[in-house]
């Protein structure tokens, strides 16, 4: 029963990785391969060091900091990267599934735009 639960899990996050990838312009596929969808997952978020996940203790960081900077790549606050990295299976269905829009790597582009305003 326990096993069935995990792979319901697994299913739903993989969905939202898929889903959460696609949205930022990013084969869906790559959600599903081990360590390049981490590479593509730093890629868009713009974490630099992504290698970093090979070795012990500091692939805890740069999960950490390379899943803040995925949900302020789209838009949303630290709380919720802080959420992507403790409960994945809810927050990554709700940024794959929701209604979140990609806005650059760690949310360049929503600077950019609000700079551009300015000039205006």
């Amino acid at each position: 029963m326990i096993s069935v639960i995990y792979l319901v899990l697994l299913v739903i996050v993989a969905a939202g990785s898929w889903k959460t990838f696609e949205k930022a312009g990013q084969p869906g596929w790559a959600a599903l391969v081990p360590i390049y969808n981490f590479y593509i997952m730093a890629k868009i978020s713009g974490t630099k060091n992504w290698w970093l996940i090979f070795i012990p203790i500091a692939n805890i960081y740069i999960a950490f900091v390379t899943l803040v900077a995925l949900a302020k790549s789209f838009g949303k606050d630290m709380s919720f990267g802080i959420g992507l990295f403790f409960l994945g299976f809810v927050f990554f269905p709700m940024l794959g599934f929701g209604d979140a829009v990609y806005s650059g790597p760690n949310g360049e582009n929503v600077f950019q735009a609000q700079l551009d305003a300015i000039g205006k």
